[in-house]
């Protein structure tokens, strides 16, 4: 037995029954009295037609369902076209003699008898969806045809349902219809078509053999649709009117499939090997097939039986997967609160039916509305459209040549120049503007002077990095003539080569860059008169201004220039009254509608049509006045101007006007180009300031460690000198670094000998070395001038916990040969090798303590900013820097430096 077989279970809608009524009498009546007895008789074989149709509609249905599907849908559209022309209801004015009647479909002891055409079109369209839910349900789900047919009449059965509720189930409840009318009822008969047609879908995919997670959620979704009519039929009204066996059917076939779905998706659980929430699954869909069946009252036997058979099989999965579980998996199960809702795959949708039940087509009644006053009708739109055209066109070239007239005579601009009311045009305004937020020539000095003193700063760290390795060559001279051949360590001079080379650059492009500095200075000055147009505020303040003659002859000046103002007012007056004219010609188009006029007249098309047409000649009249006046406005503001431009020599002053407009964009591009190289000089500086700062901090931690291996080889040579040297070959063992290079550790022979021989006092340690130390062993490591990179006191902080990040120290050889966008001729700084530095023993015990190195963060915290983006993009990010030397400048200077 297939599925379709075993599950046909569903429910139809039966019509609803009516009275006997005679449509022919009453409209006849009502046409001859409000047209004529003429129009009432070409009606007569639409009457006809329409009683006809009405008394099919009052027998019993015929053998064809599809027959009774079509005469109801030609009655709804009759009574459609019937409607806007006759209308029916209690109004005296109305055809009021006439009475539907119509019994409850649900509730046949209860009825309406109305005179309304909405309790009529309400009835009709709710047989139409009964009579389609009728035609699904005889169709033969056991083969495909079939199964397709049901689901397409359930589809539609929704489409009439939905149709009822929003264009008709509210005025017939208005005028008194019964419950299965209401909107109530639609809405409650809409989802249950929905579902009964889903449920077609998921007989579909289970007889294709479809992946249990597919059938799943198809089975969800009919639950879905069965939740909501089962809630509808819960609430008010319809709680009352429906029979209970309807409600239970409704409620256990909204189970099954919740169970259904559960069983399903366990399957495809049962296949992921997701037991515990197969388990789960199974005994939900169990529990709400259990609840459904203790309330289910009269529902037919197949429904139980199949309902029966769903619970069987489920059991059986739940009790085999509990085992699997028990003997191998061992999973917890999780509760039905944690788990998610089961997915859903809407298939359906009602059918739309407004094309079908669309009446415009039909022809009913075309006697009172005939086919020649239609094309009367189509006449006269185009006359009215020619003339809205033509007239429109006219205001339109009106404006035009105003504008274009205004423009010639340089109105009202001129006017606005004599009172001051000068402007730039829009984009060299919005150019000037720019440069005066950024600072106008007048701070170029300033950024000039930035130049200048980051260049000091690069100096003078350049200077005191030298320093540092000249300082400690010259104490490493100084021991090495002191103890001879005992001064076993290597010399300065062929530690520090690389490092030395590196400033050697860095001297050479600090002396090309103060040149490109030279070219930029001499560039301001030269063109400080050209753009000192530009810090002028208001810029218009720089235009030239349209003055009153020195002397005049007449004294008439304020005489000319108020006829001119007041010919202008004219002419903005007209323009004004044009756009009114325009919206008021818009408007009488939208509201011109003669059909009823058209329809109810007797006499000749064409006199109506020109006495409808007469209504427009006021407001053409008006249109040409205002052409003709805007012709004679102009005239007089031609005559009016040229006395103007001769009294105050306008064409003087429009020529002066085009060279300040040429200036001031000379000026904006003379700023822009010093602007950038200065930008890209501040840039230069800002990153050749970084590597300085780099430089300068490996130059310091090797001093250090040369420093401290100097105390500590002081006091080997000490005690040779004094006979308590125990090494057996009378050499030390000390691996002594380059500049640049990681710091090798000590032997493990002078590490015990450290550990079993105390010293005749404690080895000394960093922390512990007062700021200025005593004794030829230790150098000073940083210049008295300048604000050191980090302060050395007495009491240092403790050693770190955990060591500094161990990312590559970023070398400087991957910087461009020359700065982009800056007249820098000079070529890069760049080392190359990448050159590894010693880190500051200020933290460690012992130097074998130290890492290879240390981040340093540039003196500068705003220009690291700057350098750190352009260097990323060359070597890749870096770990961030582990303090901040403090900058040579108060923070409120620093803050100019950084690059926008």
């Amino acid at each position: 037995m297939s599925y379709a077989a075993a599950v046909n279970v569903m429910l139809a809608v039966h019509e609803k029954k009516t009275s006997t009524v005679d449509l022919y009498r009453p409209l006849r009546n009502h046409i001859a009295y409000t047209f004529s007895e003429r129009d009432a008789q070409v009606a007569d074989d639409d009457l006809q037609a329409i009683r006809q149709l009405r008394l099919d509609l009052e027998r019993p249905s015929p053998s064809s369902m599809d027959l009774r599907r079509d005469l109801l849908i030609s009655y709804f559209r009759a009574i459609a076209a019937v409607e806007p022309r006759f209308p029916i209801s209690p109004d005296r004015s109305h055809v009021h003699s006439l009475t539907f009647t119509w019994f409850d479909a649900f509730r046949s002891n209860k009825k309406a008898a109305l005179p309304s055409i909405h309790l009529e079109k309400a009835a009709v369209l709710f047989n139409l969806g009964a009579v389609y839910s009728q035609i699904a349900l005889a169709a033969d789900r056991t083969s495909s045809a079939g199964l397709k047919q049901a689901c397409n009449g359930f589809q539609s059965a929704a489409g009439a349902f939905a149709f009822l509720k929003d264009h008709a189930a509210s005025k017939a409840v208005a005028a008194g219809a019964t419950v299965d009318l209401s909107v109530e009822c639609a809405v409650m008969l809409e989802k249950l078509m929905l579902a009964q047609s889903q449920e077609c879908f998921f007989e579909k995919v289970i007889g294709d053999a479809k992946p249990p997670g597919l059938c799943s959620k198809v089975a969800r979704q009919v639950g879905v649709y069965y939740e909501e009519a089962y809630a509808a039929l819960n609430a008010s009204p319809l709680n009352q009117h429906f029979d209970w066996t309807w409600i239970s059917h409704v409620q256990l076939k909204a189970a099954q499939f919740y169970a259904e779905a559960c069983y399903r998706y366990s399957l495809e659980l049962n296949e992921k090997e997701e037991i515990a929430e197969e388990i789960a699954r199974l005994r939900i869909g169990i529990s709400a097939l259990v609840d459904a069946k203790k309330s289910a009252k009269g529902v037919a036997q197949p429904l139980l039986d199949v309902v029966n058979k769903l619970e069987t099989n489920m059991n059986h999965n739940l009790e085999k997967s509990v085992k699997e579980n028990d003997r191998i998996y061992l999973m917890r199960i999780p509760a039905a609160s944690s788990l998610a809702a089961l997915p859903a795959a809407s298939l359906v949708k009602p059918t739309p039916l407004g094309e079908v039940l669309d009446a415009s087509k039909e022809k009913f009644f075309s006697n009172l509305v005939p086919d020649s006053s239609t094309k009367a009708l189509s006449k006269y739109t185009d006359m009215v459209d020619n003339i809205i055209r033509t007239q429109l066109e006219k205001l339109q070239q009106g404006s035009e040549i105003t504008r274009v007239k205004l423009k010639e005579m340089d109105l009202p601009d001129s006017i606005l120049v004599l009172e001051d009311n000068l402007s730039l045009p829009l984009d060299l305004m919005e150019d000037v503007e720019a440069v005066q937020i950024s600072g106008g020539p007048s701070g170029l000095e300033t950024e000039i002077q930035q130049l200048r003193d980051l260049r000091r700063v690069n100096q003078e760290l350049l200077v005191q990095t030298e320093e540092l390795l000249q300082k400690e060559a010259n104490a490493d001279a100084q021991f090495r003539n002191q103890f001879g051949t005992r001064w076993t360590r290597p010399q300065s001079s062929t530690l520090t080569k690389n490092l030395q080379d590196r400033l050697n650059r860095f001297a050479a492009n600090l002396k090309q860059a103060a040149d490109s500095d030279s070219r930029i200075v001499r560039e301001v000055r030269g063109n400080g008169e050209l753009m000192a147009i530009l810090d002028s505020r208001p810029i218009e303040s720089a235009l030239p201004s349209l003055a009153r003659p020195i002397m005049s002859l007449d004294g008439n000046e304020d005489a000319v220039v108020g006829a001119l103002k007041q010919s202008l007012r004219q002419l903005e007056n007209l323009g004004e009254q044009r756009a009114g004219l325009e919206d008021m010609l818009k408007e009488m188009k939208r509201k011109d509608d003669i059909l009823p006029k058209l329809m109810a007249s007797t006499g000749s098309q064409e006199d109506l049509f020109k006495k409808e047409i007469a209504k427009y000649d006021q407001i053409c009249e008006e249109i040409a006045q205002n052409i003709e006046a805007q012709e004679q406005v102009l005239l007089q503001l031609q005559s009016k101007n040229d006395n103007f431009a001769a009294m105050f020599n306008l064409e003087d002053f429009k020529a002066a006007r085009e060279k300040s407009y040429k200036q001031i964009a000379a000026s904006v591009a003379k700023y822009r180009e010093i602007k950038e190289n200065i930008n890209e000089g501040l840039k230069f500086y800002v990153t050749l300031q970084d590597a300085l700062t780099n430089v300068k901090q490996q130059c310091s931690d090797f001093v250090m460690t040369r420093s401290i291996q100097c105390r500590e080889l002081i006091e080997v040579v000490q005690r040779q000198i004094a006979g308590l040297n125990f090494a057996t070959d009378g050499k030390t063992d000390y691996n002594y670094p380059s500049g640049g290079q990681p710091n090798h550790s000590r032997t493990d022979a002078q590490q015990a000998e450290q550990q079993t021989t105390p010293p005749p006092h404690p080895p000394p340690t960093y922390r512990h070395i007062p700021a200025e130390q005593p004794g030829p062993g230790y150098l000073q490591p940083y210049p008295s001038t300048g604000q050191p990179d980090h302060q050395r006191t007495t009491q240092q902080p403790e050693p770190q916990s955990t060591p500094p990040p161990s990312h590559p120290q970023p070398s400087y050889h991957h910087l461009p040969a020359e700065q982009p966008g800056y007249s820098h001729p000079c070529p890069a700084y760049a080392a190359p090798q990448q050159t590894p530095y010693y880190a500051p023993l200020s933290q460690y015990q012992h130097p074998q303590q130290a890492p290879n190195h240390e981040y340093r963060q540039p003196a500068y915290p705003g220009w690291h900013a700057a350098y750190y983006n352009a260097y990323q993009q060359q070597t890749g990010p870096y770990p961030p820097p582990s303090y901040t030397v403090p900058a040579p400048y108060p923070p409120s200077q620093q803050g100019s430096y950084h690059r926008r």
